[in-house]
């Protein structure tokens, strides 16, 4: 492809898409990375230890690191990629580098390696930074200068940590490149570790009209471009999706979307020969989710085992933030060590996620980020000592807590709830006036729920005739009938453990296994008290008027 022949922000001789990552030990490596058109053929990354401040020590001798190449075919271009391992450095020491070939170079530019003793440090987390328009040049100078406010504040930010959807469509390069745009200056210094998102791996047939919609499983074009910049340690069929590094006393496993039951027994796997303090996971798709029709069925029950392993996970998806109380099973505590702290880290690039967010049973903080404003975490790790802070590009903290983990205890205090009377919640929310008096019961080891509350909540159909209710949701229809251990479907008779009985408020109280007939699943919070209802549809259940 001639050089007149390219798109807008094409490769080009000059090297760019410059991006400093952690691939080996962060005290003694770093990898480089970076994009030219293909009329070049190699290069090689030349880094020294930084001159001595007023001329008087030269600094180091400049060593050569000859970068692995491979080209890249996209749907708009033609260009070749390189990643090159920077070994032998000394810990704690500043550096600078220049890469490209002979003739086309790029920089210098500085880093800074990991001490060699574990002591204070801090890091950025964002998320949602996606920016779709204009679609032939999406524009992410405002996610920039973001970044650049951020640096301002805390010059001593050792990385940046994503929850995903760094692109809108990344299965198209145009998204790339304007990601890249927004990096420029930044993440040539400052390594970028990025998780991956739903629309990372996303793309569409034809891209300029939206249609054809698909997923790329592995995501295609993120492996392709990042497999030389991240540690190459995930499980065997979703490599570079997947991948954990240390930092300081903190082990850090990035986990993808993708292969989800694979994904956990590496999981499993991974952290147990770990002696780190922290051991933090990264997940684009929240646990504890805010949003009203969203759900978790991504991730659990399949890899519940394998997150229960962190003391915190870090998500993104919903563009608004939360903090969960600690989650173990499906019971909420109060201290770190009881359970997993899951954190939605809002978005970073001013896309407010719309009015379908709320705080559900499981948070203990909530901000529903509905202006158009960006946010990110500044979490600050010192020894047993976790200090997480998210702010906004206006100034403002939304939130702020400490875990530590020698007291056993998070502050500002808040204390997970604990019910005297057992609440049905649907996706987290309480039904209120729906349930209000009519409490579930359980007799003789099954529980019971008056479950035509519980679908009227949510907007399905519940018709009372005398000894029975006919529940309609998400395009299915169950009939049961008091006195009767089998319920009616649109699929077929549904044994049930016992009979339906008539309870408080004359209300017919359905075993809650009857929640399978429209396609739910159900648990029991014992220390909550709390029956849990979910469905794995984002559809919204309300039935047609006639």
């Amino acid at each position: 492809m001639r050089q007149s022949e390219k798109p807008v922000r094409g490769s080009a001789p000059r090297p760019d898409h410059i991006l400093l990552s952690f691939r080996g030990d962060v005290r003694t490596s770093r990898a480089v990375s970076w994009r030219t058109s293909t009329d070049v053929a190699g290069g090689y990354v030349l880094c020294r230890e930084v001159p001595g401040e007023g001329g008087s020590d030269p600094g180091g001798e400049w060593v050569r690191t000859e970068a692995e190449t491979d080209v890249f075919l996209s749907d708009i271009d033609v260009s070749r990629l390189y990643w090159a391992q920077l070994t032998d450095l000394r810990p704690g020491t500043a550096y600078e580098y220049t890469c490209g070939d002979g003739a086309h170079r790029a920089g210098p530019f500085r880093f800074t390696t990991a001490p060699e003793q574990t002591g204070p440090f801090r890091f950025i987390c964002l998320s949602d930074q996606q920016r779709g328009e204009p679609r032939d040049c999406p524009d992410y100078s405002g996610f920039r200068r973001f970044l650049r406010r951020l640096l301002e504040r805390f010059p001593d930010t050792a990385f940046f940590l994503t929850g995903g959807d760094n692109t809108d469509c990344g299965q198209h390069e145009v998204q790339w490149n304007g990601l890249f745009s927004g990096l420029r200056g930044i993440a040539e210094s400052v390594p970028f570790m990025m998780a991956l998102g739903n629309h990372d791996n996303r793309g569409f047939r034809d891209y300029a009209r939206g249609i054809g919609r698909y997923y790329a499983e592995p995501a295609e074009y993120f492996g392709r471009q990042f497999r030389g910049s991240y540690p190459d340690n995930g499980p065997a069929n979703w490599k570079t999706e997947n991948y954990t590094f240390d930092y300081g006393n903190a082990h850090i496993s990035v986990v993808g979307i993708n292969g989800p039951e694979e994904v956990n027994a590496w999981l499993l796997e991974d952290p147990r020969p770990c002696r780190a303090d922290w051991k933090l996971g990264v997940y684009h798709f929240p646990i504890c989710y805010s949003g009203v029709d969203c759900q978790n069925y991504d991730a659990y029950p399949v890899m519940r085992e394998g997150f229960e392993r962190f003391d915190l996970v870090f998500s993104g998806h919903e563009h608004n933030f939360s903090r969960s109380f600690p989650l173990r099973g499906e019971e909420l505590f109060d201290r770190p060590s009881q359970g997993t702290v899951h954190y939605m880290l809002g978005n970073s690039n001013s896309n407010p996620p719309g009015s379908r967010t709320l705080s559900k049973v499981w948070h203990a903080a909530f901000f529903p980020q509905e202006e158009p404003v960006s946010m990110a975490c500044v979490v600050e790790i010192d020894g047993p000592r976790m200090t997480l802070t998210s702010v906004l590009d206006d100034g403002r903290t939304v939130d702020q807590c400490v875990i530590d983990k020698a007291k056993d205890q998070i502050l500002p205090y808040a204390a997970a709830p604990r019910y005297n009377r057992t609440r049905m919640l649907f996706k987290g929310m309480d039904p209120g006036l729906a349930q209000a008096d009519i409490p579930c019961e359980c007799r003789d080891g099954v529980w019971f729920a008056p479950l035509a509350a519980l679908v009227s909540f949510l907007g399905g159909g519940a018709e009372k005739t005398p000894g029975q209710v006919r529940l309609e949701a998400y395009g299915h229809w169950a009939r049961f009938t008091e006195g009767s251990a089998f319920a009616a479907t649109d699929r077929g008779p549904l044994a049930l453990p016992a009979p339906v009985f008539r309870g408080a408020r004359g209300q017919l109280y359905i075993p809650a296994r009857g929640c399978a007939a429209l396609e739910m699943r159900w648990a029991y919070a014992p220390r909550n008290n709390f029956l849990s209802f979910e469905h794995e549809s984002e559809d919204k259940p309300v039935t047609e008027q006639p």
